[in-house]
């Protein structure tokens, strides 16, 4: 049975308001190599590799000022900044440092849901330590973090977790920012839709087409025309553009998998073309499996044609997936089964799944996109 829009309205009464705080560190890779190498600080660093098909996996604030951003080809940001200096990952010193984080949060409430190394949900509905007030946690919490490892979080607290991840980056970094109940719909009719996660910049191109550049233009628009223009993305952002958001903050949540995709500003079809951009997605890819501290099985590649039909392909290990290299042949082997292609493609992606502790239950409701619709930020 189809839902109206009555249907997407919450029953307030029963549902209760929660109490939610959304903690993303700043710059979190740079900010420790900046930490650890005091020559570092106030200079512009990437995190990633300099050279050839290297992808800047984190970006410093000296670096950002320059339009240095994640997931960019390393060229290009050495071309934004030719004075950025370079570092490689160290991704055991970050799990390190991230355990500590995570530690700092189950002081204050057990109910925790990461989303990645440096970032995660908090429920603080329950004030297990009586402080009694969800913006001095999230207070406490930056000071606990920034006493602890020397590094600067951002915090945004509110009754449900689109708008506490919306607030943490509003006022980045070493920031707090607060939208109390009754306040939502109105914080996010003056934002950007590209701020809406979930949105990525394809995603934001189609709407400026349309005419919706803000919250308030998108609430503008009936459920009808969201779900005639936007498919199954429709039902959320009906509900989010409103304030409203019903997922539970899941400290045993299980990821699915985790990907991104590149849709192209032109088709192409030629085997060196998508052998190159197949490298760009794997090393994009990878540095997000690394943040996310996931170990899957299986290797799916997804093909879009030019006339929008679509083929994956997957290829499974009888073990997770050891690293990069063994990542990168299973792409390249599925890609390779499949050319020469029959028609030009618009679209490239790559996503790792059957992860450790994935227990096949379904998505829950409400959800963004899964990790393989995810656009990646060329």
């Amino acid at each position: 049975m189809e839902l109206s829009a009555a249907d997407l309205e919450p029953d307030r009464t029963a549902l209760g308001i929660r109490k939610i705080i959304h903690v993303d560190m700043d710059a979190f890779f740079a900010s420790v190599e900046q930490r650890d190498d005091p020559a570092l600080r106030g200079l512009p660093v990437a995190v990633g590799g300099s050279s050839g098909r290297g992808v800047v996996a984190a970006a410093s604030y000296e670096a950002r000022k320059f339009g240095v951003r994640s997931a960019m080809p390393s060229a290009r940001a050495v071309q934004l900044c030719p004075d950025l200096i370079f570092r490689r990952p160290r991704f055991d010193v970050y799990k390190q440092v991230s355990q500590q984080i995570r530690s700092v949060f189950l002081h204050f409430t057990p109910h925790v849901e990461p989303l990645s190394l440096d970032e995660a949900y908090l429920d603080v509905t329950d004030d297990v330590r009586g402080i009694g007030s969800a913006t001095r946690i999230a207070e406490l919490i930056r000071q606990r973090i920034h006493a602890e490892t020397g590094l600067t979080a951002s915090a945004g607290v509110s009754y449900n977790k689109f708008l506490a991840k919306i607030a943490s980056d509003q006022n980045k970094p070493d920031g707090l920012c607060v939208i109390r109940p009754g306040e939502g719909a109105d914080f996010v009719a003056a934002l950007p839709v590209r701020r809406f996660h979930g949105v990525g910049p394809r995603g934001a191109e189609k709407m400026a087409r349309l005419g919706i550049e803000t919250g308030a233009d998108l609430r503008a628009r009936d459920l009808a025309f969201l779900r005639e223009n936007f498919g199954s993305m429709a039902d959320y952002l009906y509900r989010v553009v409103r304030g409203i958001d019903l997922r539970q903050v899941k400290a045993d949540r299980a990821r699915k998998s985790v990907g991104g995709e590149r849709t192209f500003e032109h088709d192409i079809s030629t085997g060196s073309a998508l052998r190159q951009t197949l490298e760009h997605i794997i090393e994009i890819v990878w540095e997000r499996i690394e943040r996310s501290g996931a170990r899957g099985r299986t290797v799916t590649l997804k093909l879009k044609f030019n006339d929008f039909t679509t083929c994956t392909r997957a290829r499974s290990v009888a073990r997770p997936v050891a690293d990069k290299a063994e990542f990168g042949t299973l792409a390249r082997e599925l890609l390779d089964a499949q050319l020469p292609l029959p028609k030009p493609i618009r679209l490239m992606g790559l996503a790792i799944s059957a992860l450790e502790g994935d227990d096949g239950g379904d998505q829950e409701p409400g959800t963004a996109p899964p990790a393989l619709q995810a656009e990646l930020p060329f």
